[in-house]
């Protein structure tokens, strides 16, 4: 499916003019049709699951397990730690001025796939999305001198040629709020190889960048944010998760209104979270 979207990219086609995406527009890249690749068709109610590293993202996925009308998609870490026997998640940690921006390139495509990925479920939920790429981890990646300017204005570019001429869902943004001294202590705990070089520091400013896109908007949000509150331990979160179930399972509610089985308990059925 995607490969085919690029063949389709590279077809010369007539020039129209593009809404302005965050901080400018396009220079001299036209649309390439007048509609944007993905638009037609019925389109599930699509959820990005945002938040900082260790902010439970994975675990708010495995809660909405129980429900089968929900397709939902993982960051694609394995991915970046085998791109052909290459651990690009790897190098980007431990080399970040040569790695940024090969490992942020295929970030890009391998969510791009996840964003063009059919399915016939009502809900699509994900884990992250190329928003939270462009406008943390981009910038974040910017700000460490990781990425010269010029690898920053190529990463652009792609992303304003994206959002122009692909159609990404969006209905809503779930984001885990966290504290970065809590999520530094989960990710110590998870032990990933790959993380054991993060300093508390970088997950400052990866919350910072997250609260001035989410909740300040500081750059465009694609959808209404539904903020909860993750610094809560495993015992406890899980009502924090079941108070997001209305508004994420609303399309499957409309669609199956006889089927009230579908939520544990009339009381979560009535709730209102948006």
């Amino acid at each position: 499916m995607l490969l085919k979207t690029v063949r389709l990219m590279l077809r010369p086609a007539k020039s129209i003019s593009c809404s302005q995406l965050g901080r400018r527009n396009i220079h001299n890249m036209p649309p390439i049709a007048s509609e944007k690749l993905g638009a037609s068709g019925k389109k599930p109610f699509t959820v990005f699951v945002e938040g900082n590293i260790g902010s439970g993202k994975t675990t708010f996925l495995n809660h909405f397990q129980k429900f089968n009308d929900i397709c939902l998609l993982t960051e694609p870490v394995e991915k970046w730690r085998n791109c052909g026997g290459v651990n690009l998640l790897d190098l980007m940690y431990k080399e970040s001025h040569r790695w940024a921006m090969p490992f942020q390139t295929y970030v890009t495509l391998t969510m791009l796939d996840m964003h063009t990925c059919q399915t016939d479920k009502s809900v699509k939920l994900m884990e992250r999305s190329l928003f939270s790429a462009r406008n943390c981890f981009v910038e974040s990646m910017l700000a460490s001198g990781s990425l010269h300017q010029g690898m920053y204005n190529v990463l652009q570019e792609w992303y304003d040629f994206i959002c122009c001429n692909i159609h990404i869902q969006a209905d809503l943004i779930v984001y885990l709020q966290t504290s970065p001294e809590v999520v530094y202590e989960r990710m110590k705990q998870r032990a990933r190889s790959e993380e054991s070089c993060v300093p508390l520091e970088y997950l400052k400013e990866l919350h910072e960048l997250h609260e001035n896109w989410l909740i300040h908007g500081a750059s465009p949000r694609p959808a209404p944010v539904l903020v909860l509150n993750a610094d809560l331990d495993l015992n406890t979160i899980g009502a924090e998760y079941e108070r997001s179930e209305t508004s994420i399972l609303k399309p499957i509610l409309i669609e199956n209104t006889n089927q009230h089985a579908i939520l544990t308990s009339p009381a979560k059925r009535a709730k209102t979270d948006f």
